[in-house]
Formats: structure tokens, C-alpha cells, sequence
């Protein structure tokens, strides 16, 4: 079954009720090692870059996460 614009719109109003977004800028040709280093732990950029910033926090899990 195809999606949908309904259903988009409908995971788009979750996800900004649900999550805050955080843009990062890396230099020119640098998302590909950000890609591949992500990739070798089989986890997306967002997975790796939160895992990341989880452990510059020193902490394992996002405070209140369920």
C-alpha cells in the first residue's frame, strides 16, 4: 500500500509534538564519514549522533525516556 500525504502529515504533527530537531552542519564531504562510520555500527546518522552526544553527556539513556 502507497503512502500517503495524509499519512505523512500525520507522522510529521507526532514528530514535532514527540521530538525537538537539532541541525548539524559538518564541513563539505564530511557526512560521508559520519555515514560510513554509522553504517559500520548498522545504526542511521540520527541513531549514531545521538548515541554520540549521549556519551559526551556521560549518560546511556535520554533523561525521562521510556
Amino acid at each position: 500500500m502507497a503512502k500517503t500525504k495524509t499519512s505523512a502529515a500525520v507522522k510529521n504533527r507526532y514528530a514535532a509534538k514527540a521530538y525537538d530537531r537539532i541541525a548539524i552542519i559538518v564541513p563539505k564531504g564530511h557526512k560521508a564519514t559520519v555515514q560510513a562510520a554509522a553504517d559500520a555500527e548498522g545504526e542511521s546518522i540520527n541513531g549514531y549522533t545521538n548515541k554520540a552526544l549521549l556519551a559526551r553527556l556521560g549518560l546511556e539513556e535520554w533523561p525521562g525516556a521510556e
